[in-house]
Formats: structure tokens, C-alpha cells, sequence
């Protein structure tokens, strides 16, 4: 739970506003107040639009929608956000918080290998353009997300360090996916961590996720097996009076100093370059994703008047300004004191120890998505953060951040790391290739 933002330049507020604006004026011009016909497929829904058709564009790329016969009813502008599947990087990194996520991974079935793994590669990539393009699924569509748009649906692939083995590809694992240290703070549950493919899905809308998962496991077919399966969510876009940093399940502002792709280092910090690093070249703009399902102890933190919840964190609640004052955005003076001499924001506070200047520069983009699996016998809540966690090299990102955090964060009392995984994350598959095919192929 590191203290940085999520760039929200991938899904601008006034792209939203914008596309709103448009689809307002269209349907009081057209006088589009009739609901769409039951009959209409996803494909002619959100076919290229003709002369009759309005065009909304969002995050890479527009989207046009085909108005049914005599009448023009567009799609709100949530679900016309359209995330692109090809690309230098895979979708779901730099893309904004969504408001609903999967995580999934899955082992290879017994006898199968790299055949068995470029095969479903290639089928999951295909699903997950087609999808992302707010197309139906190539075979036995459910339907389930008929009649929404891409809803910025993303679908991200990435290798654990069993896959290796697996497929016979053991010179072809990065040293950089070698197994996490062990925490002091793990309470791991090995069958919910790990794994020889992870899969992510992220959206706007929860029927267009959920579709997306439903296609991507039924694709899987006998080649693999889900090993776990985790469900999350985020506040929805257009929930609050203007964008601003996320809150988690503690109320607070989850995210303040992540790093932006507008930073002059970013993808030096967070992707894995083309050449001239230690990776193998199939690992060229990819990333390794930690994943961590991270229990928020949530009925002591609340027993905690507001200034204890603040000094272990380093913040104010309200608004994430910093103890030492300004705004969510001033920098913190880490020597600020108090009348009594004490230092403003406490020597153990999350904050303080989680900044990269405190970590020898060490820097990572968090992307989490908050979870609530019900409640225990005696009504604990079973609810905390999906920590997803993209860096260049988690030697240099996640793993110093963590050991400083053993060594003595506030926050640590009030959390539990139950589960647990490290993936190296391809960079995007060119059109007309498939995630993976430079390593499966080469």
C-alpha cells in the first residue's frame, strides 16, 4: 500500500463531458428517446459508424456506433470508452482505475506444454480484442454484456515462474521473476498465490468484466485450470464532482505519489526496455506485475480516533495533504516539528517510508482494485485491497519497499498479506500476433 497515484490521463474527465455533451445534442436532435431494439448485436451496436452515425473517442482510439433504422440512440459515454488491444504495451497498465476487476490464474492441465500454451495464448488474445473492440466472443457468446459498450474493458496477460518449467522454456525465464522473499507480514495462503498464467480484466461496467472473465475461462477449454480467482472494484468514473485520487476501504486516499507516464523516468522505472537491459528480448516494453491480496483489519483501524488513523498514515483523511500541510500534492517536509518538538508526521508513518527518496528512488505504479468477500463467523469483514503493483524490475520496485515496511510501518498492524503472486507481463502484441508469440514462437 505504497503512497502513489494512478495517472488519470488515459480516461480524461473532459473526454467524459464531452462525449456526453455530443450524445445529448444528438438525441435531442433526433429525437432519440426510443430504448434500443432487443434484437440489435453487439457487433451492429457498435459497428463503424456511416454519415447517420456519432463517433466518440476516448484513450486510444474512437469507437462509432450505427444508429438502428429511423431512430438514433447513443451509448452513454462510460460505456463508450474504448481501450486498445494492440499496442507497444498491454492494456490495463497505464489505463485509469476502473470500477470493476478480476484477477485469475490459471496451471496448465496435466501433459500439456508450449503447444498447448501458444494455442490458448492465441485464442485468449483473439477473445480479448474482440471484446475490448465491444464485439461478442468468437464462440458460444453469452450475451451477458449484449447491450453495453467497451466500458474501457481492458484484458491483461501475463507468465508466473512455473510457466517456465512447464513449457520447457526455462532459459527463457526472466531473472527478475525469481520467487519474492519471504515478510514478516505474510500469512500466505499458497492455493490463492502464484501460478503458471495470470490473467487481468478490468472495466467500467461489471456485466462487461464479468463477460469478459466468463469468455476468457471457457477459452481455457482443457489446456488449463483455474488455480484462483479474485473479484474487485473501484469508485465508478463520474462518481465524484471532479476526478481525484481513489479512497480505499480505510477511507483513504490510496495513491497519492504514483509515478505518471508524464514523468521523464517512467518508463524507465516501469517498463522493461528494448535493449540493453537484463531481460530476455521477448520481455522488451513489458512489465512484472506483484499481486498481493492484502485483508484490512478493518474493525480495530476504526476504533482509531482520526488523528491515530492520520499519524499512521502520514496524511490528513479529508483531502491527503500531507501532516506537514499544503495539499495532496505538496511535497512533505519529513522534518517538520511540532511546539513540543516532535516530528509532524511520525518516524513510522506509511507515508514516510513509502516514498522513493526514502527508498533509494525505488518507484513502482500502484493499480489496485478493493475487495469485500462477505463476513466471518463472528461478522469480520473478509474486505481489504488487490495490490497490483507494475515496475521494470521488482528487485528494484516492490521488494526494498516491502522490506522497509516489515521493518517498522504503522499500517502494519492493521493489515495482513493473505496471498500472494509475481508475473512478467509481455509488452502488446502487434496486429496481427497474439501476447506471448515471441516467446512461444521463438
Amino acid at each position: 500500500m505504497a503512497d502513489q497515484s494512478i495517472p488519470e490521463a488515459r480516461t480524461p474527465e473532459a473526454t467524459r463531458q464531452k462525449a456526453a455533451s455530443e450524445a445529448a445534442s444528438l438525441k435531442g436532435a433526433a429525437s432519440a428517446t426510443a430504448p434500443l431494439q432487443g434484437g440489435m448485436s453487439r457487433r451492429r451496436l457498435l459497428g463503424t459508424a456511416g454519415a447517420t452515425g456519432l463517433v466518440l473517442g476516448a484513450a486510444g482510439g474512437a469507437v462509432g456506433y450505427a444508429a438502428a433504422p429511423s431512430e438514433a440512440t447513443p451509448l452513454a459515454s462510460v460505456g463508450a470508452d474504448r481501450e486498445m488491444f494492440h499496442g507497444k504495451h498491454q492494456p490495463g497498465i497505464t489505463t485509469a482505475l476502473q470500477a470493476r476487476g478480476h484477477l485469475a490464474a490459471f496451471d496448465l492441465a496435466a501433459g500439456a506444454g508450449r503447444k498447448e500454451a501458444a494455442a490458448l495464448l492465441r485464442r485468449w488474445s483473439e477473445t480479448a480484442r474482440r471484446l475490448m473492440a465491444g464485439e461478442a466472443a468468437a464462440h458460444d457468446d453469452t450475451d451477458v454484456a449484449r447491450d453495453a459498450g467497451p466500458s474501457s474493458l481492458t484484458i491483461t496477460f501475463g507468465f508466473g515462474h512455473s510457466f517456465f518449467t512447464r513449457t520447457g522454456l526455462e532459459k527463457q525465464r526472466p531473472v527478475s521473476l525469481d520467487p519474492l522473499p519471504d515478510f514478516s507480514s505474510d500469512h500466505l495462503d499458497k492455493s490463492r498465490s502464484n501460478g503458471d498464467l495470470w490473467v487481468q480484466i478490468g472495466a467500467n461496467d461489471a456485466l462487461v468484466a464479468f463477460h469478459a472473465l466468463r469468455a476468457i475461462q471457457k477459452d481455457a477449454g482443457s489446456a488449463a485450470r483455474i488455480r484462483w480467482q479474485m473479484n474487485g472494484f473501484n469508485r465508478s468514473p463520474g462518481a465524484t464532482a471532479h476526478p481525484m485520487t481513489a479512497r480505499n476501504l480505510m477511507g483513504q486516499m490510496d495513491g497519492t505519489r504514483n509515478p505518471k507516464p508524464t514523468d521523464g523516468d517512467f518508463d524507465k522505472r516501469i517498463f522493461v526496455p528494448e535493449s540493453g537491459g537484463n531481460d530476455p528480448s521477448w520481455m522488451a516494453n513489458g512489465s512484472y506485475a506483484v499481486v498481493r491480496r492484502i485483508r484490512m483489519l478493518l474493525d480495530p483501524w476504526e476504533k482509531l480516533s482520526l488523528k491515530e488513523q492520520e499519524n499512521v498514515i502520514g496524511r490528513r483523511k479529508s483531502d491527503g495533504a500531507p501532516l506537514s500541510g499544503g495539499t495532496e500534492t505538496t511535497e512533505m517536509d519529513l522534518e517538520k516539528t511540532d511546539k513540543a518538538g516532535n516530528l509532524v508526521v511520525p518516524i513510522n508513518a506509511h507515508a514516510r517510508i513509502t516514498r522513493p527518496d526514502q527508498n533509494g528512488g525505488a518507484a513502482m505504479l500502484r493499480r489496485p482494485f478493493s475487495y469485500h468477500d462477505g463476513f466471518d463467523g463472528d461478522g469480520v469483514p473478509d474486505a481489504g485491497l488487490l495490490f497490483i503493483c507494475w515496475q521494470a524490475d521488482p528487485l528494484r520496485g516492490f521488494v526494498p519497499v516491502q522490506r522497509k515496511l516489515d521493518r517498522g510501518d504503522a499500517l502494519s498492524p492493521f493489515i495482513r498479506h493473505e496471498a500472494s503472486g509475481l508475473f512478467a507481463v509481455p509488452g502488446g502484441a502487434a496486429e496481427g500476433e497474439y501476447v506471448g508469440q515471441k516467446l512461444l514462437e521463438g
